[in-house]
């Protein structure tokens, strides 16, 4: 089986909470019902910022600004998307975006859904154990943020 390195870059996109205080996260439920962030390629010329700016609005259908890095994603997985299966080592940037504008409700075909969560719930909605620690260190951030 070949073996293959990608990278990717998302993150953690944070609004005020409408109602109540606090602080809504955008997240993004898949094809195959797992709840996750949005995340994607990194394509040429782009830096890890540009990318994940970029994908948090194709897979959740918000515009946002990168305020900073949350970390590193790092795990292995069997690709069966390409003609040939292989076996990726694949690296996520994640970051904490502020909101700008945009819906939800405009996010592209990749996703089923996507919609804002309270960051109080976010964390348990999760599907992914690494992507439930991104979270906790975004949770970390926005305690300073006013």
């Amino acid at each position: 089986m070949l073996t293959r390195t990608e990278t990717s870059a998302g993150g953690v996109v944070f609004r005020l909470a409408e109602t109540g205080g606090g602080f809504d996260v955008a997240l993004i439920r898949t094809h195959e019902g797992r709840w996750q962030l949005p995340k994607g390629w990194i394509e040429a010329g782009e830096s890890p910022e540009q990318a994940a700016a970029r994908e948090v609005h194709e897979e959740a259908g918000v515009d946002a600004e990168v305020v900073g890095p949350l970390g590193m994603i790092e795990y292995w997985y069997n690709s069966t998307y390409e003609p040939e299966p292989a076996r990726v080592h694949k690296f996520v940037h994640v970051f904490l975006l502020r909101y700008l504008s945009g819906s939800t409700d405009d996010h592209d075909d990749e996703v089923l859904e996507a919609r804002w969560v309270a960051l109080d719930d976010a964390e348990r909605t999760l599907s992914f154990r690494d992507e439930r620690r991104m979270m906790a260190k975004a949770r970390e951030a926005l305690a300073t943020v006013t």
